[in-house]
């Protein structure tokens, strides 16, 4: 059955994503820590970061499900608000399940963002699956919608302005931030 990604993302009401390669470009660095043990930190873009805030202004919840442990990625979610945050869990199902039950929303109204193999059993089971400009090939073929941006620069904050538009919650931000409409849909609003 062919399917319209506006459509699928204006019910969207739970935002989920992977964190190496979505939130991230997919580099891992390990720095000296104080005592000289090495400790891993990651890059995160800031676009991504507000408008990780607005859909947290607009009730949408977000959260990350990853199969590594990173203290940068539980930092990064507190400070854009999210939700939910699983870490060191390469089974994914069981983890979504349990999001889903505790947010109260069925899986058409799920969206999520992923860039491996990893993430395809996740995309078939949500309403709304997204994979970032870098995803695989496979990943991207699976898709609802594919950022024209990569992880870590910019793919996150693609995929929510494009929720928000669908939802016709984008001319709100764009009023906020005292954006003139026109200007808004020439730069890509809808």
């Amino acid at each position: 059955m062919p399917w319209n990604a506006n459509e699928l993302a204006c019910g969207v009401k739970l935002l989920l994503m992977d964190v190496d390669g979505v939130l991230t470009d997919g580099r891992i660095f390990w720095v000296p820590g104080p005592a000289g043990e090495m400790v891993e930190t990651k890059g995160f873009d800031s676009q991504d970061g507000i408008a990780l805030h607005w859909l947290h202004w607009a009730g949408i919840k977000s959260g990350v499900i990853s199969g590594r442990n990173s203290p940068a990625t539980v930092e990064r979610a507190a400070q854009c608000k999210m939700a939910y945050v699983y870490q060191g869990h390469i089974e994914k199902i069981p983890i979504l399940e349990e999001i889903m039950r505790d947010a109260g929303v069925d899986k058409s109204e799920v969206a999520y963002i992923g860039d491996d193999l990893t993430d395809l059993v996740v995309m078939h089971r949500v309403g709304f699956a997204i994979a970032t400009g870098n995803a695989r090939p496979e990943v991207q073929r699976e898709a609802h919608y594919v950022t024209r941006s990569e992880g870590g620069h910019g793919a996150v904050r693609e995929a929510i302005e494009f929720i928000l538009k669908a939802k016709g919650l984008w001319e709100d931000i764009l009023r906020k931030y005292e954006v003139p409409l026109e200007a808004g849909r020439e730069a890509g609003g809808r």
